[in-house]
């Protein structure tokens, strides 16, 4: 057992992980299909034992056969192959997303399979040396699995720079550790074979990553943090007799316009996983600087005088106000900046016409410009008291003849190629009504 203490330690730690893990989720019935992590978690949890195992026969050759010892480490090089994709498709998706393309999945996954096809082919070749701490396995199957970790942390790296703005701080920092971690013990093991540590670094990124975002605990504090951040948009909506389900609607419309975005590769830096999620929950705090307006104002049932219409403005810089105010110390960065640009400068137009600061063309934030046109297009499609609801294709032409003018036209000419799925949306949406 002298040789398995570390594997058989990383072992129990993962083991823990585990249990605590699946027994968070069933406590805050988080359901759902296997995510990445439970993928990760198992394979860890997997490689750790053939770790150990291997650790044992490598060094007590005289317990198994040659067959089984070659079969074992076999199982364990590809095993760790495994876990390396693991960790790189985990951190991607945390990232970013993993890619829809198949094309592009093809790429990410054909130095795997690759690798797995050398381990397997120059098995038989495999050697078994004696070092000062132990013995240990050798040869091109072996080097492979260097040259892959090395390969998809080299990858890492360059995605999570690309986008580090864009990634949320928690995962920055997760991953980074991670990432320093396999670095240092894929080096320590290149440098010192016998050393036999490669398990620290599967536990260790396993145990980061509950840490700092799988905590089913962590993941209910953001399920209420956005329950909460809908019931006080809905709030300040329903003092707006004009608007009923609005706040709904709009961001069912960014929800589509940003996929798509993402889908044909627009904007492809900025529409990480992190900011697509971050918009969603920003967007239906649009109109929140409305709690500012008087009610005669917001619930005139009359168009409103230029005066009136001037106070009525002021809802876009004193929401952005308030958003600074209410979440500058929820430590989210990434959210708050999105939920005060969108609240600031929705009115904004790419002409440079709108407010409340006049900006135009790419000075608008892109959430800002995203939400302009779904904001536009509710607008028309509904019914006002001092108005009724334009015809849903009246309402289309009215973004197709602002695009350039009021609106971004690349994200003008997007939305109106998804129509169907607008529609889809209006029509399900009025029905609840």
């Amino acid at each position: 057992m002298e040789y398995c203490k570390l594997q058989i330690g990383c072992l129990l730690v993962l083991l823990y992980i585990l249990i605590i893990y699946f027994k968070e989720k069933k406590r805050f019935h988080i359901r759902g299909r296997f995510s990445m992590y439970d993928a990760l978690l198992l394979i860890g949890f997997v490689n750790l034992i053939l770790d150990a195992i291997t650790a044992y026969t490598v060094n007590h050759p005289d317990m198994v056969s040659k067959e089984l010892n070659m079969i074992l480490h076999g199982l364990f090089l590809i095993s760790i192959d495994t876990l390396i994709f693991a960790m790189f498709l985990y951190m991607l998706s945390a990232a970013e997303g993993l890619p829809a393309g198949k094309r592009k999945r093809f790429l990410l996954c054909a130095p795997f399979f690759v690798n797995i096809c050398v381990v397997v082919f120059f098995l038989k070749d495999l050697e078994y040396r004696s070092g000062k701490l132990s013995n240990y396995s050798m040869g091109i199957s072996a080097y492979t699995c260097f040259i892959m970790a090395s390969f998809y942390i080299l990858l890492t790296l360059a995605l999570m720079f690309r986008r580090w703005n864009y990634i949320q701080s928690h995962k920055r920092f997760n991953m980074i550790s991670c990432l320093v971690v396999l670095i240092g013990v894929t080096g320590y093991q290149m440098i010192f074979p016998d050393a036999l540590i490669s398990g620290v670094a599967a536990m260790m990124v396993i145990l980061g990553a509950y840490m700092n975002q799988e905590d089913p605990a962590m993941q209910e504090l953001l399920r209420y943090h956005e329950e909460m951040v809908m019931g006080f948009a809905t709030l300040i909506e329903n003092r707006d007799e004009n608007t009923g389900g609005h706040v709904k609607r709009t961001t069912q419309y960014v929800k589509l316009l940003t996929e798509e975005l993402r889908s044909r590769g627009y904007y492809r830096r900025v529409l990480t996983k992190d900011y697509m999620r971050n918009i969603l929950m920003a967007a239906p705090m649009h109109d929140i600087g409305k709690i500012a307006v008087p009610d005669a104002i917001l619930q005139k049932p009359d168009k409103l005088t230029a005066e009136e219409f001037e106070k009525m403005k002021l809802h876009a810089s004193k929401g952005g106000e308030i958003i600074r105010q209410t979440f500058s110390r929820m430590g989210d960065r990434q959210y708050m900046e999105i939920a005060y640009n969108i609240a600031m400068y929705h009115h904004e137009k790419w002409n440079g016409k709108g407010y409340p600061a006049g900006l135009k063309r790419k000075e608008i934030p892109l959430c800002a410009r995203i939400m302009a046109i779904a904001d536009v297009f509710d607008a028309v499609s509904q019914n006002r008291c001092y108005r009724k609801a334009m015809p849903l294709e009246q309402c289309f032409d009215i973004i197709s003849e602002g695009s350039g003018q009021d609106f971004d036209p690349l994200l003008a000419e997007v939305f109106l190629d998804i129509k169907d799925k607008v529609e889809m949306v209006y029509r399900q949406e009025n029905d609840k009504k």
